[in-house]
């Protein structure tokens, strides 16, 4: 019986623990979450026609069409996602996570917070981009890790992510470290440099300029065990959506191309999007 009762008694200590709002993950993530809003500064300016004479045709059409003209240019954004279906892998699981996501613009910095569990036990994720560093951590049970992936490899990862939502956070898209290459009506390549590294990729668009998919090679596929391999990776947006006084993507995906079928591994549909510029 009293071995029963230790038991009983550690398993509810366990519980408690769980329950408690306390997480290091999170507080880590408002950490860094604070010095890319300390980075983005302030604006004051307004996104003109001026701003994209020189860009190529679609992405013209794209701050015209998403109604961006007139409105202030942002200096950081906050993108929020619930109940997202996310894939651990090929034959693995999909869980069901909520996720934050802030992107800053005067130099490429990107955060993400992921609140989910697995089995009942919690489980959460930090992705971070500041300063030219990447890294994905996983911690399960609060205080363990699970995975922690860094390297210049990760680094690359995370520099091509943030080229992919450049027109998320479209301030970022006129910035000086992104160069923009026509080539058709619905397509444009684009260039990313930083911190001395180097990525790329195609942009597709709608004949009326709504932005649908990016296409890299420049992003390592790492799994949670930290095998990698070089795979093709899209991001898709789809149904757009006033919200507010801008036309925007409601539905985000993330697909890695292996040769032997499609992994969608993230699939997000009514995403909040939130611009600052102070």
């Amino acid at each position: 019986m009293i071995v029963l009762g230790v038991v009983v008694g550690i398993v509810l200590l366990v519980l408690v623990f769980f329950a408690l709002p306390y997480s290091k993950t999170h507080k880590e993530f408002s950490k860094a979450t604070d010095v890319l809003i300390s980075d983005a500064g302030v604006s004051d300016e307004l996104f003109t026609l001026d701003d994209i004479a020189s860009l190529p045709l679609p992405v013209q059409k794209f701050f015209i069409h998403c109604q961006f003209i007139g409105k202030p240019k942002m200096t950081y954004m906050k993108a929020t996602f619930k109940d997202v279906d996310f894939s651990l892998g090929r034959e693995k699981p999909t869980i069901k996570i909520d996720y934050v996501q802030y992107n800053g613009v005067t130099k490429p910095q990107r955060l993400a917070y992921i609140d989910s569990s697995l089995y009942g036990i919690p489980f959460e994720g930090f992705d971070s981009y500041l300063g030219g560093t990447g890294s994905m951590l996983g911690r399960i049970a609060k205080v363990i890790a699970l995975f922690d992936q860094r390297g210049v490899d990760m680094d690359r990862a995370c520099l091509a992510t943030f080229l992919a939502e450049a027109l998320f956070v479209p301030s970022a898209a006129l910035q000086p470290y992104i160069q923009w290459e026509a080539m058709d009506d619905t397509h444009a390549s684009a260039t990313i440099e930083a911190y001395g590294i180097t990525c790329s990729g195609i942009f597709s668009f709608s004949e009326e300029g709504e932005m649908l998919s990016f296409v890299t090679d420049d992003r390592m596929a790492t799994g949670m065990d930290g095998k990698k391999e070089q795979v093709q990776w899209t991001a898709i947006l789809a149904d757009y959506t006033m919200q507010g006084d801008l036309l925007l993507p409601s539905t985000l995906q993330a697909v890695w191309n292996y040769p032997e079928g499609d992994l969608l591994y993230f699939d997000g549909k009514n995403v909040a999007i939130e611009y600052f510029s102070r």
